[in-house]
């Protein structure tokens, strides 16, 4: 029933698998677009085709790079045309005619901003001495092709979005006084306008404009740019190491290698915390493609772990600081010997402003007495736990309570909390270890203090995936590292997050020269036998978790008089 523990060669990319195909990518001119990226190359092309529609959606982070490079992909896939232009003749002092030049070369004709002023993108008239020019704007450029803005600025600035929509549906330009109350100082001709409009924008900006204009949003071509690729085949590698190669030939950046493109991977399998999703978010790839540049002026394996390393160092402050504190002297956190009732528990710090989160140890601890069954959370009692945490607690109570198979209520309370916490806690990710403690506590069995425990557990007794596991197995290694390594300390995680592993590299040395070692599990069963060395349940006639805390629960039932010749109804505490 107990679990191995994982090896270090399962904690990192399989080097011999993945080089081949690196090396394949990196020797081919696709972009890998076609696979990563299918849904919004649809999406173009349905706009490119459908005379009918003249107006695509298009979700993504708002980012002057994702901007920039949503329109070279959408520069790439539209087909290029003959795009005549529209200029304006003087043939006298304030008399302006339309002339349409007609174009003599292919082009693709999309154009793009971030954030856009009526000037820049209406045009407007200038002035000298006494004599008025029209300056064109970006819908004047875009005339005959296509515009991509921001749904944000569209929104910040009604009237601004008001006349495009007005231009846009009459297929027709006017000029139009910025200030109602002062006409144009001189009149020109409408300009014919053709243009098919992409707006791009987050979630929350893309609802807010299907709230002002339901019938558009509704009439529109939507899709989304996606931020991760599922990678399940070969194919599916090659795809997303080719992107990786051509954003770096985008940015005029040296080729990456093979090794690079390795190292990355551990990266971004870290960064999704899944090892079959990798990242496709340009905002996330442009900024290692800069680190790794800056370490020497190449993108290697060597240049890439050096910025990783880097990077830590300079957000690394006050994690090592909290870190300092929990391994001090004066700290009750231990990573060695063993406690009945306490027991090591992991959590995540996610601050404001800090740009990652990281992992700390908790020492969870129980005590139980005489009483009417209840357990009580005191994080709850205290209103410094959520929701979820709160149902973690009445789960591992119903498991139990099943367990036990008790025809009346059970004779004992718990008191359980994390120690020395001060800020709230939530989730449901320490119900492994809350429901080891207690039954630590109940049957007085001690835990090894070597292990740290995460994992979340259903009512069946099945223990759950959950979030940020990779913090919370490095900040128990640095807190065994600084207490002094001993070869037996661990983590006992899920079985289920094992595809979410991405550890740095410390703590994979540690793991392949058995200083340091992960542990994972499926059910409870496996668990309480790793930490106590006693199973819950037994087939045979051997002692287990479960017989004894039956045999103590069956003692408080059945009181004897002591000695001093009145009844103690907490005899079944006894740790004998």
């Amino acid at each position: 029933m107990t679990s191995s523990t994982l090896s270090w060669q399962e904690l990192v990319p399989d080097e011999k698998r993945l080089l081949p195909l690196f090396s394949r990518a990196l020797s081919t001119s696709t972009t890998g677009l076609e696979s990563l990226q299918s849904r919004l190359l649809d999406a173009i092309d349905q706009l490119n085709k459908n005379p009918l529609c003249s107006l695509l959606l298009i979700k993504i982070e708002e980012h002057p790079s994702n901007v920039k490079a949503l329109a070279q992909i959408v520069e790439q896939q539209l087909p290029q045309r003959l795009v005549d232009r529209w200029v304006y003749h003087s043939p006298a002092v304030h008399q302006f005619q339309l002339q349409k030049v007609v174009a003599d070369h292919l082009e693709s004709a999309v154009y793009y901003a971030d954030w856009i002023e009526s000037d820049q993108l209406f045009g407007y008239l200038s002035e000298q001495q006494g004599s008025w020019t029209p300056e064109l704007g970006l819908l004047h450029q875009a005339n005959g092709g296509t515009l991509i803005l921001s749904t944000h600025c569209l929104l910040a600035q009604p009237l601004l979005w008001l006349r495009l929509k007005k231009f846009i549906s009459e297929q027709r330009f006017s000029w139009l006084s910025p200030d109602p109350r002062k006409p144009l100082p001189i009149r020109l001709p409408d300009i014919p306008l053709a243009v098919d409009l992409i707006l791009v924008g987050s979630r929350e900006s893309l609802a807010e404009f299907s709230e002002i204009e339901p019938e558009l949003h509704a009439n529109a071509v939507y899709t989304e740019v996606e931020q991760t690729a599922e990678i399940i085949s070969d194919q599916n590698i090659i795809d997303w190491a080719s992107w990786v190669a051509v954003q770096a030939d985008m940015l005029e950046l040296p080729r990456p290698d093979a090794g690079f493109l390795l190292r990355l991977m551990r990266e971004a399998t870290r960064y999704t915390n899944e090892l079959q999703r990798l990242p496709i978010s340009s905002l996330w790839l442009h900024k290692q493609l800069g680190a790794a540049y800056a370490q020497g002026h190449r993108l290697t394996a060597q240049s890439l772990s050096q910025a990783l390393t880097k990077q830590t160092w300079r957000e690394s402050y006050l994690p090592e600081a909290l870190q300092r504190d929990l391994a001090a002297p004066n700290s009750l956190l231990e990573t060695k010997g063993s406690r009945v009732g306490q027991i090591n528990g992991l959590s995540v710090l996610d601050l404001p402003g800090h740009p990652r989160p990281w992992g700390e140890p908790a020492r969870i601890s129980c005590l139980v007495h005489y009483g009417d069954g209840e357990i009580n959370d005191v994080e709850r009692k205290a209103e410094l736990s959520g929701n979820i945490h709160a149902k973690g607690m009445m789960i591992i109570e119903a498991w139990l309570m099943a367990e036990l198979e008790l025809e009346q209520q059970l004779p004992f309370s718990a008191s359980m909390v994390f120690e020395q916490s001060y800020a709230e806690v939530d989730g449901d990710s320490a119900s492994l270890a809350e429901l080891a403690v207690l039954i630590s506590a109940l049957s007085f069995k001690p835990i090894q203090q070597a292990f740290a425990v995460t994992g979340s557990v259903d009512q069946f007794g099945n223990v759950q995936p959950v979030g940020g596991l990779n913090e919370k197995i490095e900040g128990f290694y640095h807190l065994c590292q600084q207490q002094g390594l001993t070869g037996k300390q661990g983590v006992i995680l899920p079985t289920r997050n094992c595809s979410h592993l991405s550890l740095s590299d410390e703590v994979i040395e540690a793991v392949k020269h058995q200083q340091f070692h992960l542990w994972p599990v499926s059910t409870v069963d496996q668990a309480l036998q790793l930490l106590m060395s006693c199973p819950w349940t037994s087939e045979n006639e051997e002692v287990s978790l479960l017989s004894i805390i039956q045999q103590r629960i069956d003692e408080a039932q059945q009181p004897t008089k002591p000695a001093a010749g009145f009844f103690s109804p907490l005899r079944w505490l006894k740790r004998d």
